[in-house]
């Protein structure tokens, strides 16, 4: 009690001078002045217990009043931060200058154009989106405005409460060490007298329809077969922006590619905030993707697929060999892109030899075996698209190859290299050829993957997430990584593990001996790998009081109806794996 009573005190105490000071609006003052008033002190203590964290990604939180939420004051002190170290980085350049876009959310626009009006106050050259647009469309405008950097307002597939700001560098990559922890460290020192409000309109330009129609001609030259798609114009797509940044571009872009029979869900072409037709605008979700299933159904579609808010990610569902509508989920998504691409630039005499395809550590092991068989290169890299821009721009902007592909278990994969993020629109396009391309064989969707198994091996992915809040679930989760940490498991489901990867130490084991583990960077995640193919990583959460163990089982596939019965023993192996990690 004398604690909790002492945390009051220390948030009344933030609070006071948020009331008392004219750097703050009447507006916000006001909404303070009623937590304080306020006999119950959650939103009092939740606002103001600590200041938001600006981490390597960024902002993101609840919108509100107080220095833990999401507002003018806190963006402001990111954008003053971030104005700061471009500054300091950037200081021979003659005009220093950035993107600033932003998404469908609620403050989302406010908060762009106080962004905005910050960077110019501080002699920086802005680019403003003239509305809503989609996050890979930002990235791409920083590459070819030549610009330093550059921000997205948005908090992705989050609940409508939340809003995010997301840091990208001259690259149009998020950001990375050492400018992460740089503009960490400016962000850190700003107060609120430090923030510079007024702008200067004269270094604030507009844009927009110019910006997407080079980038949408950007997104069609990733086309691999144009004359599938002329045969198979008819293809029936039902696409869902979620309410979100997609509705922008997606369906034009898909009209663009040739595409003359997609269908939109209405209800989800409004464009709002608050995702009114969703538990949570997430198209890892099911339920996001109901209403899409539903007017499927209706017209007899040939496919399903829908962005998130930001559009960076799409989520897609199709008819199975029984004509049941079935979810595609991450790792399949990832899989089935550059089991495409691979094919359909061999069969199109596109393959120049210096091809290299990546994906995440966390991600489906399947896809190495794509590349060695093609004779493609192939990298690993951390979670997160900074990660896979990274090796990008090392294997082809200061190297020799060429990327056509990349891709995360979370729903993201980047076709191209004019940007430097995932994106749903180039991905949208694809899936849409791929599609045309099966049609074309008699095919589905399914059948592609099922032909996918069949030519590469039949794998499974489940990612289970044990969920510990407070600060005693923090400790505990930092407990059960010591313990793997310390207590190396040497078998999971009676296989025994041949290879142990800690990446937070960047050493591996193997045969009783250590060897470095090549990589840029620690990160706290863990693999174990066995005999028989299973693959398990865990980490803890970065952003959520949760530690995600990955696991990926091998399994007998031989014929595309052995497939729901390779699935059932897959998820029985899982079970077993789950009993020797003690889940």
């Amino acid at each position: 009690m004398e604690n909790q009573a002492a945390l009051i005190q220390e948030c009344k105490a933030k609070a006071q001078i948020w009331m008392s000071s004219p750097l703050y609006d009447k507006q916000t003052q006001e909404a303070v002045a009623r937590m304080v008033e306020n006999p119950d002190p959650t939103d009092l203590i939740e606002s103001f217990y600590r200041s938001l964290e600006f981490g390597t990604g960024g902002l993101r939180g609840i919108m509100g009043p107080g220095t833990n939420r999401m507002n003018i004051y806190t963006v402001g002190a990111a954008t003053q931060g971030l104005s700061n170290y471009l500054l300091k980085s950037f200081k021979d350049r003659e005009q220093i200058s950035v993107v600033v876009g932003h998404d469908c959310r609620n403050n989302s626009r406010l908060f762009a154009e106080t962004c905005a009006n910050i960077f110019s106050a501080n002699g920086i050259k802005v680019y403003l989106f003239d509305d809503m647009r989609p996050t890979p469309e930002m990235s791409f405008a920083i590459r070819h405005l030549g610009c330093q950097s550059g921000i997205i307002l948005t908090a992705s597939h989050n609940p409508k409460e939340y809003n995010g700001y997301k840091a990208y560098w001259d690259d149009g990559a998020q950001v990375l060490a050492p400018h992460d922890k740089g503009i960490i460290d400016e962000v850190e020192r700003i107060r609120v007298e430090d923030i510079k409000f007024e702008g200067n309109p004269a270094l604030i330009e507009t844009i927009g329809e110019e910006i997407d129609n080079i980038y949408l001609e950007k997104v069609h030259g990733l086309c691999i077969d144009p004359a599938v798609i002329q045969r198979q114009k008819d293809l029936k797509i039902v696409y869902t922006p979620l309410h979100g940044t997609g509705m922008m571009l997606i369906p034009q872009s898909l009209k663009r590619w040739g595409f003359e029979n997609v269908y939109t869900v209405p209800e989800q072409m409004e464009r709002s905030g608050d995702f009114p037709t969703v538990v949570s605008p997430n198209p890892e979700n099911g339920e996001a993707l109901e209403m899409a299933i539903n007017l499927a159904k209706r017209i007899d579609a040939d496919i399903v697929m829908a962005s998130d808010p930001d559009a960076d990610r799409v989520g897609m569902a199709c008819k199975d060999d029984k004509g049941r509508w079935v979810l595609i989920n991450g790792n399949q998504t990832c899989m089935i892109f550059l089991y495409y691409i691979i094919k359909g630039r061999i069969a199109q005499n596109k393959m120049a030899g210096n091809e290299f395809i990546v994906k995440t550590i966390v991600t489906n092991e399947t896809i190495r075996d794509m590349a060695v068989r093609n004779n493609l290169k192939f990298f690993d890299c951390y979670t997160g698209f900074k990660w896979i821009a990274r090796e990008v721009r090392l294997h082809q902007d200061e190297g020799s190859l060429q990327y056509i592909g990349g891709g995360e278990e979370s729903y993201g994969f980047m076709a191209e290299d004019f940007c430097r993020d995932k994106d749903a629109v180039s991905a949208c396009c694809l899936l849409a050829e791929i599609c045309a391309w099966a049609k074309d064989q008699g095919k589905t969707l399914y059948d592609v993957l099922m032909d996918l198994y069949l030519e590469y091996g039949f794998s499974y992915n489940k990612t289970i997430n044990v969920v510990r809040p407070g600060k005693s679930g923090a400790e505990e989760i930092q407990a059960m990584m010591q313990n793997f940490r310390t207590q190396r498991p040497t078998e999971l489901a009676g296989s025994r593990v041949v290879l142990t990867k800690d990446f937070a130490m960047l050493t591996q084991y193997a045969d009783g001996k250590e060897t470095p583990l090549d990589m840029p960077d620690t990160s706290n995640v863990l693999q174990w790998y066995t005999e028989d193919g299973t693959k398990v990583s865990v980490r803890p959460s970065g952003t959520e009081p949760k530690i995600k163990f990955y696991i990926e089982v091998k399994g007998d596939m031989a014929a595309a109806s052995d497939y729901e019965e390779a699935c059932r023993r897959a998820e029985e192996k899982v079970k077993e794996v789950e009993k020797s990690l003690g889940l």
